[in-house]
């Protein structure tokens, strides 16, 4: 792996664990208050967040400049129009693949459709809507970058595709916490590797994988009560396949 990938994922790690000493400073200065003590520590934690995605995307871009002004011959990249079409597509591929996954997880392991991490960060959403900026566009954008472009490309230069995929699927799946929709998270990181290998553009995954989370944001937030009225409906039809709301990623 070249060293300024092992910066970029260096740089991404110490973003996860930056809250550690982030949220004390800015509780120590009062640069954030809230209702009550455990109020101002949410939302110092989620203005952190805000504050540490948005330096690490500048960060990585800059460490990825070459990468980013690198010019690739034309053989080698999907197309003005297959990329399009692959990033639309992708997005419907990417929900398909995580469908079957989820019925998997429910029909074969019993396993709760829903998502605690989903569920918590919908809240932040709520409290602290600026945070969407993070959700939906800065952390997809970077686990594209870590685990595609970084991760599965350099597997991908040493093993087939197969292996490639399934190895750094993985690993996407174990980093979101969730070890019980491990086989979920991996689908949705496998569907992400192959738009990945079809294009050669980067861009292709990162836009399905906006268009996802950014999904999952909108209707659980904007057009929840909605959605839940039309679910209450479905319900009484018994649906054949397991009603479920895609997983933030």
């Amino acid at each position: 792996m070249e060293k300024r990938y092992w910066y970029v994922i260096l740089a991404y790690v110490l973003m996860q664990l930056s809250s550690i000493i982030g949220v004390p400073i800015l509780l120590f200065f009062n640069i954030v208050t809230g209702g009550s003590p455990q109020e101002t520590i949410t939302l110092a934690s989620t203005y952190w967040i805000i504050f540490s995605f948005i330096v690490t995307l500048l960060i990585i871009l800059y460490l990825l400049r070459s990468d980013i002004t690198e010019k690739h011959r034309d053989f080698e990249r999907s197309s003005v129009g297959g990329t399009i079409g692959w990033s639309i597509g992708g997005i419907f591929l990417a929900m398909f693949a995580q469908g079957i996954a989820a019925n998997i997880e429910v029909r074969l392991f019993g396993i709760d459709p829903g998502s605690e991490n989903t569920q918590e960060i919908l809240q932040l959403v709520k409290m602290t809507p600026l945070l969407i900026l993070v959700v939906s566009i800065i952390g997809p954008i970077l686990e594209e970058i870590i685990f595609r472009k970084i991760i599965f490309g350099t597997l991908y230069k040493k093993f087939n595709f197969l292996i490639s995929a399934i190895l750094s699927s993985v690993l996407f799946a174990v980093v979101h916490m969730e070890l019980e929709h491990i086989l979920l998270y991996s689908a949705m990181g496998f569907t992400f590797a192959f738009l990945y290998v079809k294009t050669k553009r980067i861009i292709v995954p990162i836009f399905a994988h906006v268009a996802m989370n950014t999904f999952v944001v909108l209707v659980q937030t904007i057009f929840a009560e909605d959605i839940e009225r039309l679910m209450r409906e479905a319900e009484k039809l018994q649906a054949s396949f397991v009603s479920f709301l895609p997983f933030i990623s």
